[in-house]
Order: structure tokens, then sequence, then C-alpha cells
């Protein structure tokens, strides 16, 4: 045997239902009182035949089939499987049973199974064994019995247990109790259908069906005195005692029987009930009823505003007025005639009258009452007339002053009653109306009437005629005047078809949806003994408490918080009221109105709240049509499409008034609020971990603030991880920095082209003066060779001026051929700037004739680059107008040339410590005449260098040049597809091949 702190043993059976919370049913009620709702096999609700019942303290109604196990949550029934690799003893589900641990043991006909909190477990002994019946004890034990006559010799039945822990044993042809010791025989009236135990069987007794030759059981309390029709004997298949005491019966042919405060009622087929044969029942966590059938499962739940119809003795559910009397009786008038309700009992008064209309009861307790024919009253529950109406109807009656009655009819007008007597009539036409007066109010002050009327409008009646009027452009409400009320601070309360008006001190206040209300159009409002008011509208019952009202009362701008009652909470919606007389308040504080289907009553201080937080469920997760059990931290496939989450809030009552706030954090900005809407999607989730949150709100308002949550990850494709998204962001630099090294060197590239444009035009005009210019001024000078020659010798002077021609004309030649050399070879003939800048420096400083010529160096920062020459040779000649500035104009003591090679920049630097340059010299870029300074910012422009100079009187001199790297210096580069011409040195070498 298997132990886990329940022992199993054989051949007992054994069904418990246990559930500890406070809350349960109104034991006054009959059973079509509640509210039903089934759910049918033949509707497809499930598959087969249902056999078993169990809630498990999460919250979840299990039911055993003959086709498995359904998990229901009120709204959807889902067959439940074992986890992977494993699987049930059988498929038809016997009997279920939830222990205090929190359990489900689950009977099959072919073994026994448990589930607990992810762990399945069977129990091999009982392999092949039908489970008939399952028990926890007060110890914990749990106990199995199976049908095998082992223990017994006796095939064993179903098996319950009673407050005293005796087990009520069920066998083929009898009940036994049994403890120790011998069992207590009871004998049972169709072996057939024996099987059952029954602890309730002390409190009912067997006795004989003479129409049936059979045996039937009946309660004690019927043979003590409580009438029972002979179909009220019953074949018993369970008994539950609910919370409050009422006994419920599941009989295997008559449906439900229902025993409660001395008196008994039933539900079959015929009334609604899934089926007449009723297997199991079941009182839930919350306090609802549940039933087993054979063809469905049905619940019953209490009604906040129960009704009273014909099952209750009303002669018609077509009811047009209910009156609350001084000695505690409730007079209901019906199409068929004046019903009177007192202590629970229903009597019918007048039937053979007809309609009953209107009922009043007078200040010395005489009851009036309105048919079709006539206006009269009661005596000792005999109708007097009269007024003989004539036709129409009594739609209003009031007192004024004391024995003094005026009856309102739609037709006629207004009558005004003393005693018997008729003593005066007005039509509506006499009261300046084409309608007629729905509603008459007498005064607080006894000296007049109130009338509302049928197409709108409030009137004061006083003295034979009409007072004071109001209407909609007073602010009353527009339409049909319902009904007129006082209220406890002396306002008239008058409710119309577009909201409830307040008179007071002759104004008004409506209140309408803008202020609060669900919708526009009030039936009737009554104030309870909490001073709460309520408000049947054509959207449902209303109650405002009275912090609410008042709050409104001072503040007419203010919003009321409302509670809405409708059709779920057992109030029908109506566009139109009640003829006449809809509501009353009785004795005890019960608000009773006329519902169209029967009397429905609001007992304030017990309406059916539901107080229990729902349990709130996260169940599977849906990706892309795959399905997963939801639990937390799993990891789902990467690349979803389509995310499902479903979720539930087990709470049975009113499922379908259950509300979510579920939130997806990262995704969802705030939290989102639906209305039964147990499933949600996302689209095209990105990878990460996420977080889903969701609430539940039961029927009554009350939250699960906790609610539930799961945490989820969605894993990256390939081409979502980091790794891959820092590969391609080094490409995209890559890219960058390519693009960028492109662009560089293609403005090198046009840069150098722009040289080489500058080297090609200086050879050009070398090679043009050479062979012109020059040439032509060699081929003159034997010219005047000759005429020197050719002249006496006594033309001395003419023979001086043409050799002095000839020396100025040689030394031109001269001057031509260094120029055209200086065109064509660089200035700087090795690629040494410093060194030629030293050199041009000494020379400038030896040629100096003064004594005290400044101390010059050239100072060089960075490794030595290659410059282009061209460019090179602008740097040179700039550097060389300063520095023969520096030592013709600076009168300096120090002169410093600084060169500074960096990767971005090329630098040069010439200062001294000198008199400086005049301001006015800088501003105008040298002196009129003159172009050093401007020449030297021409060069620096030409080759895309920056020239700035600072200076100050006495304060010496800096000339800065700079130029960027990727123009100053050369580099190898190999050819770029996108070019296809001469980089940098391979010009620089044509160029000094060409200078060579």
């Amino acid at each position: 045997m298997r132990k886990a702190r329940a022992e199993v043993i054989i051949c007992l059976a054994v069904m418990l239902a246990c559930c500890a919370c406070a809350l349960a049913l109104d034991p006054s009620l009959d059973i079509s009182q509640y509210a039903h709702t089934a759910w049918k096999v033949r509707d497809g609700f499930a598959k087969g035949f249902l056999y078993s019942i169990a809630q498990t303290p999460d919250g979840y109604i299990w039911l055993g089939t003959e086709f498995g196990l359904l998990r229901f949550d009120g709204v959807r029934a889902v067959p439940w499987e074992p986890p992977s690799g494993q699987e049930l003893p059988g498929k038809d589900i016997g009997t279920l049973l939830v222990t205090r641990d929190g359990a489900l043991w689950i009977g099959t006909y072919n073994g026994l199974a448990s589930w607990k909190e992810g762990k399945f477990t069977t129990y091999s002994e009982l392999n092949g064994s039908r489970i008939s019946g399952l028990l926890e004890d007060g110890e914990g034990t749990v106990w199995v019995g199976t049908r095998e006559p082992r223990i017994f010799g006796e095939n064993v039945g179903a098996i319950d247990a009673d407050a005293e822990g005796n087990f009520w044993v069920g066998f083929d042809k009898d009940s036994r109790k049994w403890k120790s010791g011998r069992p207590q025989s009871f004998e049972v009236s169709d072996p057939q259908h024996a099987q059952q135990a029954l602890p309730e069987h002390e409190d009912f007794a067997f006795v004989n069906d003479s129409h049936k030759g059979g045996r039937g059981l009946i309660p004690r309390q019927v043979q003590r005195g409580a009438s029972v029709r002979s179909s009220q004997r019953f074949r018993p298949s369970q008994m539950l005692r609910d919370r409050d005491g009422a006994v419920w019966v599941a009989t295997s042919d008559r449906g439900l029987i229902h025993f409660h405060q001395g008196k008994t009622d039933n539900f079959s087929e015929a009334d609604g009930l899934s089926g007449d044969t009723v297997n199991r029942l079941l009182q839930d966590q919350e306090g609802d009823v549940w039933v087993v059938t054979t063809n469905g499962i049905d619940r019953f739940r209490e009604y906040a505003v129960p009704n009273i119809g014909i099952k209750q003795g009303l002669s018609n559910t077509n009811t047009l007025s209910v009156l609350a009397s001084s000695d505690g009786r409730v007079w209901i008038g019906t199409h068929s005639g004046l019903n009177k309700w007192k202590n629970g009992q229903i009597s019918v008064v007048l039937r053979g009258d007809g309609t009953t209309h209107s009922v009043f009861q007078d200040s010395s307790g005489r009851i009036w009452v309105s048919t079709l024919a006539a206006y009269g009253y009661l005596d000792s529950d005999r109708f007097v007339p009269v007024l003989d109406l004539g036709g129409g109807w009594a739609v209003s009656v009031a007192e004024l002053p004391t024995g003094h009655l005026w009856v309102a009819n739609d037709s006629k007008g207004l009558f005004h009653l003393v005693g018997d007597r008729v003593v005066q009539k007005l039509s509506w036409a006499a009261l300046g109306h084409t309608d007629h007066a729905r509603v008459l109010l007498a005064d607080r002050s006894q000296r007049g009437l109130w009338l509302g009327f049928n197409q709108g409008g409030v009137s004061y009646f006083a003295d034979g005629r009409i007072r004071k009027s109001y209407s909609a452009a007073d602010g009353l409400g527009r339409g049909r005047v319902n009904q007129l009320r006082f209220g406890p601070n002396g306002g008239l309360w008058a409710a119309t078809e577009t909201g409830l008006s307040r008179i007071k001190d002759g104004r008004i206040a409506t209140l309408t949806s803008k202020n609060g209300l669900p919708c526009e159009s009030v039936h009737w409002n009554m104030e309870d003994n909490d001073r709460s008011l309520w408000l049947y509208m054509a959207c449902g019952l209303v109650r405002i408490r009275r912090p609410e009202l008042d709050a409104w009362i001072a503040d007419r701008s203010r919003s009321v918080q409302t509670t809405l009652f409708d059709i779920s909470d057992g109030v029908p919606s109506h566009s139109y009221p009640s003829e006449v007389h809809g509501v009353t308040k009785s004795s005890d504080g019960r608000i009773w109105f006329a519902a169209y289907d029967g009397v429905s009553v609001i007992d304030p201080h017990h309406l059916a709240e539901n107080k229990l937080p729902p349990p709130v469920r996260i169940e599977q997760v849906i990706t892309d049509e795959k399905p997963y059990d939801a639990r937390n931290g799993m990891r789902l496939p990467a690349r979803i499409r389509y995310l499902t989450i479903e979720y539930t809030a087990l709470s049975l009552v009113i499922p379908e008034k259950v509300r979510f706030r579920y939130k997806l954090e990262g995704v969802d900005a705030d939290w989102r609020e639906v209305v039964n809407d147990r499933e949600v999607q996302y689209s095209n989730l990105g990878p990460g971990a996420y977080q889903f949150r969701v609430n539940a709100c039961n029927n009554s308002g009350v939250w699960n603030e906790e609610g539930a949550s799961l945490g989820f990850v969605i894993p990256p494709m390939w081409y979502q991880t980091n790794w891959f998204r820092a590969l391609c962001a080094a490409l995209f630099v890559a890219l960058v920095w390519a693009a960028y090294q492109m662009r560089v060197r293609q403005l090198a590239y046009q840069f150098n082209v722009g040289l080489e444009e500058r080297v090609s035009e200086r050879t050009r005009i070398a090679r043009d003066l050479h062979d012109t210019l020059l040439q032509s001024f060699q081929a003159v000078l034997p010219l005047f060779q000759a005429v020197i020659y050719k002249l006496p010798e006594g033309a001395v002077d003419a023979r001086k001026t043409l050799e002095v021609a000839v020396d100025r004309a040689s030394d031109a030649i001269t001057e031509g051929r260094d120029a055209v050399q200086a065109l064509r070879v660089s200035a700087v003939e090795q690629n040494d700037l410093a060194q030629a800048i030293q050199t041009l420096g000494e020379a400038l400083a030896s040629a100096e004739t003064n004594q005290s010529s400044p101390r010059f160096d050239v100072v060089v920062e960075g490794t030595s680059r290659n410059l282009h020459p061209i460019l090179r040779d602008e740097v040179y000649r700039v550097t060389a107008e300063a520095l023969r500035n520096a030592f013709r104009h600076a009168a300096a003591q120090t002169l410093e040339v600084e060169i500074r090679y960096d990767e971005k920049y090329f630098r040069l630097r010439v200062r001294d410590d000198g008199k400086g340059i005049d301001s006015d010299v800088l501003s105008q870029d040298g002196r009129e005449g003159h172009y050093g300074l401007r020449g030297m910012k021409e060069r620096a422009a030409l080759v895309s260098g920056k020239l700035t100079i600072w200076s100050e009187a006495d304060g010496g001199t800096e000339i800065e040049l700079i130029i960027p790297g990727s123009r100053a210096y050369t580099k190898p580069t190999r050819r770029f597809w996108y070019f296809r011409k001469r980089s940098a040195t391979e010009s620089d070498v044509n160029e000094t091949i060409e200078r060579q």
C-alpha cells in the first residue's frame, strides 16, 4: 500500500463535500427563486454522461465524465490530461475527491490516481478496480471503495459521513451506518438504484407508495404536520445539507428536492434542469450549489433581488401594483386578481373581478382597490364598489385631508370622494391639461395635491385650481412623470423619462446620466431605512448611497457613484414603468416593486454580495497556434508572430460579469480593462524578458489586486543577438570609415590634380619663355655685337652705349634662364623643409649689416614627413616672407620657427619678440603698395591652409600656418577603382622626372 498522508483501504467508499467558506444561499427561497444556469451535453458542453464533481482550492470545478476529466472555470470546460508520458487509469471518471491538502483524487472504472501541485500519481495496487467512492476522514486518511466483495462480502457503492464521524455505506440492497461493530441496516426502495450512502437518513422516514407498490423517502417534518403531495416521494441518490441548513436531495428520477424552513419544493427537467437523473451535488466556495445530471450540469445561485412568482402562489406574474399595508401584509394587484402576502404565504383575495389596477390604504387602514369595472374598498376581503368608473383606469389615489380621497382616472378626470360619496369631479381640461395625471401625492401641509402628468410637468392643486406648475423649461426632467415622493428634508422628488428631479423652495435640479446615472428614464425612487436612494430605471435597479446624494444636492455639477443591479442580479429591464403604485416599502424595511414577471423584493440588509476576491490563473500560452502550459520563467520559441495568453478568474457566481485588468510590461503603457475577455493576443514581440500581469474583479466589484503574473523569455534569432548587432555596428563603422577614407582620398586626389595642373602650367610657361622670349633675346644679342664691331673707332659713346645694352640683355637672358629654372625646379631640392628654412634663416642673418642680428632657431616636433612638393614650396615661400619681414623690420632679439608634424594637421609657426606689427597694417593686410602679408594669405589659401597672425606693440609677432594632414602629407596608396587615376605618389615621381 502507498502511504502519503492518505491510507488506501479497499472496499469502502465515501464522498465528503467540505468547504469552510461562510457564503451560502438564502434558505427562505425556493429553488425557482434562485438564479439557474444549465450547461447541457446536447448543447456541446461535454461528451457522454457526467458522473461526479469536485472543486479544488484554486477555484476550478472538476467534472468526471465517461470520456475523461474536465476542468471548468465557469466559462470554458477544458479536457484535462496528465503530464506528457503519463495517463489516467481509465477514461470513465466515476468519483472525485478534493482533500484538505488540496489534492484531487480521481476514481476511474479502472483504477485510482491523484493530482497535486503539478505531480500526478497512480496507484498500481488498484489497477483494474472500479472505484466507487472516495472519502477523507477527520485524520486525513483517504478511504477508497471499490466494486469488489472483499471485506463485507458485497459490492460497495457510495458512502458518505455524518457529523459524528459515522460512515454511511451503500450496498446493493440497503444502506448501512458503519463505524465499528455490526453495521446498522436501512432498507432501500430500489435495489437497481441502490449503492447510495445517505447520512441524512435519520432525519427522514420510509413510507409506502400505494400508487407504485414501492417504498419512498419523505422528510420526518412531513409526518409532523407539514403538507406534502404524493409526488414528493422520491428515490434519493445523494443528500447535501448546505451552509444554512437547507437540504438538497438528488433523485434518480425526479430531479431536485429542496427542504428548507419547513417547506418543500421540487425542480426538475420540466423547470429547466439539465436532467431528471441527478448524480452528484456540490456547494462551492462562493456558496453556489452545483448539480450534476447525466445530461449536464446546473448551477443555482442567489439573486441580489429575488422574485415572487406563480410557484410561490401568485395568481399571475403580470403585476400592476403593490402596497405594503400597516398590518405587515403586502397587497399585489395582477391581471387576474388581488393577492395578499403574509409571513411568506400568498393567498388570492379577488380573482373573479379580473384585473386589479391599483391598491391604496387610507388613514383608517381601509384598503381601496381599482378594477376594470369599479373603484371600491375591501371589507373582510370582500370587494365593496363605491365609484362606477364606466371605462378608464384609476391610475392614482391620494388622501387629503383625512377621510377625503382624490382619485385620478385617466379618461374622466379627478374625483373627490368623502366616505362612500363623490363630492367633486374635475375634468383634465378644467385643470388646463389635455393629458391626464399619472401620479397624485398629498402635500405635507395637508392643504393641496401634487400632480404629475403623462406628457410631462408637475402642478400643485389647492382650493379647486392649479396654484403652481413646473415644466422642462424650469429645469424639470422632460417627458412623462412616473412617480412623486417627498424626501426626508422636504424636497419633492419627481421620477421622469429624462432623469430624477428635485423640487424645493421653487428651485429644481435634475439628476441625469451627465451626473453619473447609468441611463436616463427613472420609473420610481425609494429611500431605504439606511437612507440610501434606490431608483428603478430602464437599465435596471440603481442604488445611490446617502453621502453621494447629499454631495450632489450641495453641488449640482457633481457626479454620483452608483451601483447597478441588472438582469443577472434578478432585475428585469423595461422601458415603460408599471401603471400605478409600482413600489412600496414594508415594515421590515424591504422594498417591493412590480416587475411584470411577478414581484421583486429588495432587502438592503441581505443583498447577495460576493465578498471573495476571485483567484486568478494564467492557464496557457499559445505561440503561432502551438500551446504551452504557463509557468514562470518559461522560454518560448524565437521569432514569434502571434502570442496568445489565456487567463481566467475563478469566480463562478456570475462569470460573465468578471472584469480583468492586464498589462504586459514593456509593451502596454498602462493597464487595460476588459469584461469577461479571458485571453489577450500580441503580435511581433521582439526578443527579451517579459512580465505579464493580470488582476480580476468579481461580480460584486471585489478586486484581487495581487492577481497572477507570468514571466517568460523570447530568445533572439541569430540576427537578433547582441553579437550580431555588434558585428553590424562594427561593419557600419567600417563602412563609414571606408567612406570617410574614400572621401578624404577623393579630396586629396582633387587637390593633387590641382597641384599637378599648377605644375603643368608652370612647366608650360617655362617652356614657352625658353622657346620664345629667351630665344628671341638670344638671337638679338649677336646682332647687337655685330653692330658694335661695325661701328667706327671714333664712335666711342655709341659703342659704350651698345655694350651696356648688350650686357643688360645678357643679364636679362641670364635672369630669364634662372626664372625658367625656378619654374621647373622646386625651391627645396630635397624634401627637408626644416633644413631649407635653417639655411634661409642663416643666409638672411649673415646678410644683416646690423651687428646685433637676432638669434635664429628652427624647432621640429613630431616625426618629419614628406610634404607635397608644390605645397612644400608654398610653405617655404610663406616662411621666407615671414623671415625677411622679421629680419628687416622686427628689431627682434630672438626669432624661432616651429614645425610640428601631427597626424591630423601640419603646423608651422614663426615667432619673434620684436616690436610687432601695427594693428592698422594687420587689419588692411599690409601697407598700401606692399603685398607681403596679402601674398602670404593667398599662398596659404592655395594649399587649403589657414594663416593666423597675432601681434601687439613691443610684444612680438607670431604667424601660424595650419594645413590638414590629408592635404599636406604624401603617402603611398593603391589605386581606387572608382578613380582609375594616378595617386599622389605617382604624381610626385612624374613631377620629379619632368623637372629633371
